[in-house]
């Protein structure tokens, strides 16, 4: 299996709505298109609020999956 690799990692486990999102936008703006975030949260709003955040930006959501109460985002910077 290989291993993916991103541009950025946001660690914001532990965090409730909106900070996940906040942060994961300010690692978007220093970064150029193409990039990539990954995003671990615990809160259960963040799939939620991360497919309307890329809707509404252009962004693209690459993958979005849980492992034990752990949600791992990945956004694609599109502009």
């Amino acid at each position: 299996m290989s291993e993916q690799r991103f541009d950025a990692l946001v660690d914001a486990r532990g965090m409730t709505c909106p900070m996940p999102l906040v942060k994961a936008r300010q690692a978007l703006m220093l970064l150029p298109a193409g990039a990539t975030v990954c995003v671990l949260a615990t809160d259960p709003a963040a799939p939620r609020d991360f497919e309307e955040f890329v809707e509404v930006t252009g962004h693209e959501l690459a993958s979005l999956g849980e492992v034990e109460g752990v949600f791992r985002l990945v956004v694609t910077k599109r502009r």
